[in-house]
């Protein structure tokens, strides 16, 4: 299922107890849960996992996750637009050490993660070192514990519209890593 949920009102542990915990419960804990994510979303089940386990079997795709903060949120998080756009949660996106992505640990999960390397938003992309996707750095998408890792050229906000994306997901939930030609 697809879960949808809004930032303003909550914090990183409000969405992950009113949106992922739910979600989850859903699922029957008989078979593997597999978790595709996209930017936020990945810090949503890293913070659940600090405190729950997937059934064995279980794998998590993240594409474009933030998992080092977000550089692009330290340069705007006093903007108004943003602190009304992004709510509690923009707050807690930034790199320094009172971001959410560096109050983590790290998480017991087979873990394959996708960075975009198109951007779409220049004036973002100036804020980002090295390759990004106009919102966050390829750098910054990953983890020391993740399984696999690809970079694909597409954006941030069309990651999931991209057919070899797809293609990449639907590989790793199937063997536990990419395809590489």
């Amino acid at each position: 299922s697809n879960i949808d949920y809004p930032t303003r009102p909550y914090d990183v542990a409000g969405l992950v107890r009113r949106y992922v915990a739910p979600a989850i419960a859903r699922c029957p804990r008989t078979a593997p849960i597999h978790v595709v994510t996209h930017s936020l979303g990945g810090i949503l089940i890293r913070a659940y996992l600090q405190d729950h386990r997937l059934p064995a079997a279980s794998r998590l795709v993240m594409l474009a996750p933030p998992n080092q903060g977000s550089e692009v949120a330290d340069h705007v998080r006093s903007w108004r637009l943003y602190r009304s756009w992004m709510g509690q949660v923009g707050q807690q996106l930034g790199t320094g050490s009172d971001a959410i992505a560096r109050q983590l640990n790290r998480v017991d999960a087979e873990i394959g993660i996708i960075a975009a390397s198109r951007s779409l938003q220049p004036w973002f992309s100036r804020l980002l070192p090295g390759d990004d996707d106009g919102a966050v750095s390829v750098a910054s998408t990953r983890l020391p514990e993740m399984r696999d890792f690809i970079v694909v050229d597409t954006s941030h906000s069309l990651i999931m519209f991209n057919r070899h994306v797809r293609f990449q997901v639907r590989h790793f939930l199937a063997h536990g890593h990419f395809r590489r030609s």
